[in-house]
């Protein structure tokens, strides 16, 4: 299989690089790179630096997500869920958090805080016209499909 391939430059000794925890994982785990530990409080959001930079292929996208362990025990998301890093952003990757438990959440350095998947893009070539082609499900909006 042909790979695309991820620049990563570390930017302080606390980066961890990312990784895959396994042959078929999706997503790559990404760590926390802080000098002091983040308490998270309810309904607070955090940005939170990973101390790497990266160049993705032209073509492709990073997408941040969830980790599904956080989200599930202690409420610990994304806020802007999957968050998109573009191919020819050169700064450090940080993830935004957001707690949306009922207790403090304690962030320290290393810790596995969200996953990201490498995935290709497709820019499409934009028409005005003056009308749509007709559809079946037409203007119909959020939630005329079913539940």
């Amino acid at each position: 299989m042909n790979r695309p391939v991820l620049s990563i430059k570390r930017l302080n000794a606390l980066a961890t690089i990312p990784a895959y925890q396994s042959a078929e994982a999706a997503g790559m785990d990404l760590h926390a790179a802080i000098e002091e530990e983040i308490t998270l409080e309810p309904g607070a959001i955090t940005l939170v630096p990973l101390g790497f930079a990266m160049a993705l292929p032209p073509g492709h996208e990073g997408q941040v997500r969830p980790r599904s362990g956080l989200a599930s025990k202690h409420g610990i998301t994304l806020p802007n869920a999957p968050g998109t890093i573009d191919s020819d952003y050169r700064g450090e990757v940080k993830v935004p958090l957001v707690n949306l438990g009922d207790s403090a959440f304690t962030i320290e350095q290393g810790m596995r805080i969200a996953q990201m998947i490498i995935a290709p893009v497709v820019q499409a070539r934009l028409v005005e016209v003056d009308e749509l082609d007709d559809s079946e499900r037409g203007d119909g909006g959020f939630g005329s499909t079913g539940q």
